[in-house]
């Protein structure tokens, strides 16, 4: 059996008919032309709230919002939100994400970032791609089964969509019915608790995001039998669902692994925040502490 079996087989065969360097740096250009226009949805909370993710303060940084130059230092603020990169879930409104240009529908908004999401997916796979043979080989020489699984998960506006990562549990994991994984969860293989750990097993995703399910940055995508549960338990978690899930977020870097309601009560509370202050400066810093979270293994089951 291939290791690219169905969709992984058709992309595979198509990319290998690009050029490389066509793909590279006409991924660069795109990248750069929509940061150009992402700088321009910024007001100037939400640039506060990209200035605080990052650990450096007393910096000046000057960017364009708007037709007008503006200064802003990274620790103006001292409101609770800002400080802690939450909202408050009791005083939060839906009315408060209307800043966000993605979240509201902004044709051009929506197209820079999904320009920058088709570069970034494209440069990931094929920087990765000696990664990706070698855990799919370790994965069929480990056990039985297919290299990939789908599963369906909730997207944007609650539309559902399969999607892809790397199989990390025994092929009969959820022979018992649909579960979170545990700490030291017995299901996962040998291999599967490595690139679980090392997120290696979240990269297939970036197909989704190729086929326009996802963003790159985003709240995670949950299962739909989740989803609706805590629909019912939480209140505004169907609000996670203004924007794409994306294959990492602000959640996911603030926060571990959630295996309960009240894991993922905390978790939308950094979703919502992240939705209410989108910008391009933090979807940045986001990734580059995804490569930091990635390297330490941090937060994983």
């Amino acid at each position: 059996m291939s290791l690219f079996d169905g969709d992984f087989g058709v992309f595979v065969e198509a990319l290998s008919n690009i050029d490389m360097l066509v793909v590279v740096y006409g991924g660069l250009a795109a990248s750069f032309a929509a940061a150009a226009l992402y700088v321009l949805t910024l007001d100037r909370s939400a640039q506060e709230a990209a200035m605080l993710a990052f650990p450096q303060r007393k910096r000046i940084i000057k960017t364009w919002v708007g037709r007008q130059a503006l200064s802003i230092f990274t620790s103006p603020t001292t409101t609770p939100e800002h400080l802690l990169g939450q909202v408050d879930l009791d005083t939060f409104s839906v009315e408060q994400v209307a800043p966000n240009p993605v979240a509201t529908g902004s044709l051009w908004a929506r197209g820079a970032k999904r320009a920058v999401d088709m570069s970034a997916s494209l440069l990931l796979v094929i920087f990765t791609a000696p990664v990706l043979l070698l855990t799919a080989a370790l994965i069929k020489l480990e056990s039985a089964g297919p290299v990939f699984y789908k599963q369906i998960r909730v997207g944007r506006n609650g539309q559902h969509f399969s999607i892809y990562k790397f199989r990390s549990m025994t092929v009969d994991a959820e022979k018992s019915g649909v579960q979170w994984a545990a700490g030291n969860d017995a299901r996962v293989t040998r291999v599967g608790r490595f690139i679980r750990k090392t997120r290696i097993d979240e990269i297939p995703q970036a197909f989704n995001i190729l086929k326009g399910d996802m963003s790159f940055v985003g709240p995670r995508p949950e299962r739909p039998e989740f989803t609706e549960m805590l629909a019912a338990e939480i209140p505004h978690y169907n609000d996670r669902h203004l924007v794409k899930p994306g294959l990492t977020g602000w959640a996911q870097i603030r926060y571990p692994y959630g295996a309960s309601v009240e894991d993922a009560r905390q978790k939308l509370t950094y979703d919502l925040y992240y939705i209410k202050h989108f910008s391009f400066v933090l979807d940045l810093f986001i990734i580059i502490r995804t490569i930091k979270v990635a390297v330490k293994g941090i937060g994983s089951r």
